[in-house]
């Protein structure tokens, strides 16, 4: 006799793949090759972003725009929300000198209170919004100043989660740690590759965690030099209390100093948002996101025209190591840079190889393939960009990054400032893109570009008409093979050509569910 317990777990899987988005759900082991393609996407009502604490500048000034694509994926028939939040709890401070005098009751009574207006007037920061999204297809903005802005957390239901996107632009115009430093916010995992971090002297790399949860996260970082491991019992056990974000400055780990340098985080127990805030003396700082999960090939999209200097950096996480063709892919086709044909990297070693201004005024991108036919070793890689020369330099980083797929959102352009790369690393393909309306105002428009095989190409973005305030730029595959993306920001400060690139991977608006394949006529009660 059958019963209707198969079909309930079947419905279960998908209510929660329909709730969470956080994983594409296979059919049951048995089925048939014909039934697995009956699974369906359906969109996501639930989604969940995180962005970092800005900034460690008193000069710092931020930027947070939210979007939702309208259409597409559909959505909830619920209107939903999409909020982001000041942590509630913020260790990203550093703790304070602590003094061995003693206090008056007078004295004890006063800080109480201080302690406790403070406490009060964080956590009425922390119930509102810094933005609050209200509709698909418009974008909505926040800002925040100082050093002491906490990192945010966001989450987004009903319609507003499917493709929900967040960019966090930060400029400094001077001091430590100047440039423009953009960041998408991240989705909370339990496993991020950061290549192209360092320990030197001149840099100053903090690992920013930021837990999205009711309850404390546990996170272990490790550091892998040319050499090897950089062995270091204080990156183990970092507590990340809830709704809380912590920065843990990398050179502090280990008392060895290395040019490259890649930070591996995981988590025991919980899950957070991680991205590294790297800054050097001389080309300023921004954000490095983490790389896409190792693969025996990987893309790295968007190196500028005018790229002054390039470094590459991979690590070999298995434990074979691996020997790397490197491809630049440009306007024209894909070519061996002369003298740059092939990095080998060491099993969990980090390699790095300077490319110098490999671009030489066409835009274009990097790919990585096995040397050896058959012989795929994964890896992780990350680009660190410097444009400029002498006192006018500035950097950002590309991480390797997973293609467009359906669809994929960056938020915050402006009517001037950005440019958009396109990668075909295989066949041919076209895609569409769409600029939304402006958050304050204009009527969306499209284009479609082709991208022929094994080639980068670089414009203009379309601009919406009528354009106010900032807008979102949405790529959508429509034909072809895979297509690689990413988004150059550019602002001019004090003579400055400051820059960042944000990579556009699939926004994961939709997620894979199974059709349910049994007769209900067959059934018994």
């Amino acid at each position: 006799m059958k019963s209707t317990s198969a079909l309930s777990l079947i419905a279960g899987a998908v209510a929660l793949a329909a709730v969470t988005g956080f994983a594409a759900l296979n059919e049951p082991s048995g089925g048939s090759t014909a039934e697995a393609r009956t699974a369906t996407r359906l969109p996501v009502e639930r989604t969940s972003l995180l962005c970092p604490a800005p900034g460690l500048s008193d000069l710092s000034e931020t930027a947070y725009t939210a979007f939702t694509p309208s259409g597409g994926s559909g959505g909830s028939a619920t209107a939903g929300t999409a909020e982001l939040l000041s942590s509630a709890k913020d260790d990203e401070a550093s703790t304070d000198d602590k003094s061995d005098d003693k206090s008056d009751d007078k004295s004890d009574d006063k800080d109480k209170k201080d302690k406790d207006k403070k406490s009060k007037s964080e956590k009425d920061k922390a119930d509102k919004p810094v933005v609050s999204l209200k509709e698909p297809g418009k974008p909505a903005t926040g800002k925040a100043s100082g050093a002491d802005s906490p990192a945010l957390i966001g989450t987004a239901t009903g319609r507003l989660a499917p493709g929900w996107t967040a960019q966090q632009t930060t400029t400094i115009e001077a001091g430590d740690g100047r440039g423009l430093l953009g960041i998408s916010c991240t989705v909370p995992d339990t496993d991020f590759w950061f290549p192209a971090a360092s320990t030197a002297k001149s840099r100053e790399d903090y690992v920013h965690l930021t837990n999205p949860d009711d309850t404390a996260a546990v996170a272990d970082i490790e550091l892998y030099g040319p050499d090897g491991s950089l062995k270091s019992d204080v990156g183990e056990g970092i507590t990340v209390p809830a709704g809380s974000g912590v920065r843990v400055l990398i050179s502090t780990l280990t008392s060895k100093a290395a040019d490259d340098v890649t930070v591996h985080v995981t988590t025991r127990t919980g899950r957070v948002g991680a991205a590294v805030r790297a800054a050097d003396d001389e080309t300023g700082s921004d954000w490095l996101t983490a790389s896409t999960e190792p693969a025996g090939t990987v893309v790295l999209p968007g190196i500028p025209a005018d790229a002054t200097s390039v470094r590459l950096v991979a690590f070999a996480p298995g434990d074979d190591d691996a020997d790397l063709g490197i491809k630049l892919l440009g306007k024209t086709g894909a070519v061996t840079p002369a003298g740059h044909e092939e990095l080998h990297v060491k099993s969990h070693m980090t390699a790095g190889m300077d490319l110098k201004d490999i671009t030489r005024g066409e835009a274009g991108s990097l790919m990585l393939v096995p040397s050896e036919k058959g012989r795929a070793t994964p890896v992780v890689a990350a680009l660190r960009v410097v444009r400029g020369k002498g006192d006018k330099q500035e950097v950002a980083y590309i991480p390797a990054t997973a293609p467009v797929g359906a669809r994929a959102t960056v938020a915050d352009n402006r009517s001037k400032g950005s440019v958009l790369s396109l990668t075909a690393p295989g066949a041919a393909a076209t895609v569409k893109v769409t600029a939304s309306a402006g958050s304050g105002g204009g009527t969306p428009v499209s284009k479609t570009y082709k991208i022929a095989a094994g080639t980068t190409t670089a414009v203009a973005p379309p601009v919406p008409t009528g354009l106010k305030g900032t807008y979102a730029l949405t790529v959508e595959t429509q034909s072809g093979g895979p297509v690689h993306a990413a988004r150059t920001l550019t602002e001019t400060v004090n003579g400055i050509q400051m820059f960042t690139v944000q990579t556009m991977p699939d926004d994961r608006g939709t997620v894979e569910v199974p059709a349910a394949r049994q007769d209900l006529s067959v059934l018994d009660d």
